[in-house]
């Protein structure tokens, strides 16, 4: 990246509807927390700091964390929000650490949100720098975006004039299909210098960081919003149903993927890929394969059916049926 970055990752929702016995972040899409989507996304955009914000179970975040740290990665660091009290709160409990960075621009990103891609926050923080934007939100359009917050451009300029939650729309704004994924670029010296101002005058009595959007417009800054090509960035899971939806499509996807490049899948049934799994060209994977983790597979294998595979390295021209190892 063109300039210093740095992170913060919002990670301290209780996701009470879960009914998990971990915190939100840490439910798994593909055998990948959550929140590991999220982090490996901001390293491949080559933010050099994140610092996650945790709240509920915290210890379990942080103890993920500590074993997350890369020694050639990103510096990973945590602070605990004691009091869910919005996002603006909880990126008020980060302040130290952004003032520590000293960093150019600041990524905020939502940690139950797996699919925020590292080519989106690359194109994003572009799109931010060349309107040489306070704050730049990270958008999508859907055809359904009923209780999403929408996105008011200025017709003049393009400019985003304020972002109006779902509840607070008239007729007119709820025609309007861009909506806020929750994820943003800030100037980091426009972000801290507008922490303070934000209030919890509202009926939930919380701070948010949307707000902070709002009070920047009104200062005249330059309030940008990058509109993402896949709209699935901003989907997020707060049950075990959505969940399940977050897997099905990464699962279709990376299936898929792997069939561009030459890996044969005669048949999909039972097959689960991990995001991190690497297969070698004309390999045969077959129905009730399960790769997970680190599994590296090389090329002419035929793996499976019912065989499961875990951090694993595969020679080329190997054939594994009915293994679990």
């Amino acid at each position: 990246m063109p300039e210093q970055t740095c992170a913060v990752v919002l990670a301290a929702g209780e996701g009470k509807r879960m009914k998990s016995n971990h915190p939100k972040v840490l439910s798994e899409v593909l055998f990948k927390p959550m929140l590991q989507w999220v982090l490996d996304a901001a390293e491949g955009a080559g933010v050099s700091s994140v610092c996650v914000v945790a709240g509920h179970l915290h210890e379990q975040v942080e103890r993920y964390l500590e074993a997350a740290q890369k020694p050639d990665g990103p510096a990973l660091c945590h602070v605990l929000q004691t009091e869910r009290r919005g996002t603006g709160h909880a990126v008020m409990m980060a302040e130290p650490f952004l003032r520590a960075q000293g960093g150019d621009h600041t990524l905020i990103l939502n940690g139950d949100a797996p699919f925020v891609s590292e080519a989106v926050i690359r194109a994003a923080l572009e799109n931010h720098l060349q309107n040489d934007s306070a704050v730049t939100v990270i958008t999508a359009e859907l055809d359904d975006p009923a209780g999403y917050g929408r996105i008011v451009r200025d017709p003049a300029n393009g400019q985003v004039r304020a972002i109006v939650e779902h509840k607070d729309a008239d007729e007119a704004t709820l025609t309007v299909r861009e909506i806020n994924s929750g994820a943003y670029w800030f100037r980091t010296e426009n972000l801290l210098s507008i922490l303070g101002c934000l209030s919890s005058d509202n009926a939930q009595h919380e701070y948010y960081l949307t707000d902070a959007v709002r009070l920047l417009i009104e200062q005249n800054k330059r309030a940008g919003a990058f509109i993402a090509a896949d709209p699935d960035a901003v989907l997020g899971a707060n049950d075990c149903l959505q969940l399940h939806s977050l897997n099905e499509i990464a699962r279709e996807r990376i299936l898929r993927a792997h069939m561009l490049e030459g890996v044969e899948i005669p048949c999909t049934d039972g097959v689960i890929i991990g995001p991190d799994v690497k297969i070698g060209r004309s390999t045969r994977i077959l129905p009730n394969t399960i790769l997970r983790g680190s599994s590296c597979v090389g090329a002419d294998c035929v793996i499976g059916p019912c065989t499961m595979l875990t951090d694993r390295t595969v020679p080329d021209g190997t054939s594994l049926p009915f293994t679990q190892q």
